[in-house]
């Protein structure tokens, strides 16, 4: 399956719902369209990541590279993971815990919470 992207806002929050496969020939696309959010001024970004149903180590290293840019930008970079189920993208989920870093993310059950900021994050 193609990945696909696309952008919706959610309050002042830039909202980037990424669905397919994240995989070494797509993940540039998700890391471009990072790069263009906060060159268009956006500082709150959510990667919504419910849709992606593969995610192998290229697509976690675009996941950590944007995580770098937003704060070295002071901005905020905050995930939507599906807590339960292969089909819903809980493989990312495994996958950032596997590799030791899914601590490093805020992670969110969805966008509408992502861009809460009174919304708590999910536990690790």
């Amino acid at each position: 399956m193609m990945l696909k992207v696309v952008e919706a806002r959610e309050g002042s929050w830039t909202v980037l719902h990424v669905s397919g496969e994240l995989d070494l020939v797509s993940s540039p696309v998700v890391r471009q369209r990072v790069h263009d959010a906060v060159a268009a001024g956006d500082r709150d970004v959510v990667l919504d990541l419910s849709g992606v149903h593969f995610c192998d180590s290229s697509g976690v290293g675009v996941l950590v590279a944007a995580r770098r840019l937003m704060r070295s930008c002071r901005g905020r970079l905050r995930l939507v993971l599906p807590a339960h189920g292969a089909e819903d993208g809980s493989h990312v989920n495994r996958v950032l815990a596997a590799l030791g870093v899914r601590r490093l993310f805020e992670v969110y059950a969805d966008a509408v919470a992502a861009a809460d900021d009174e919304a708590r994050p999910l536990s690790a």
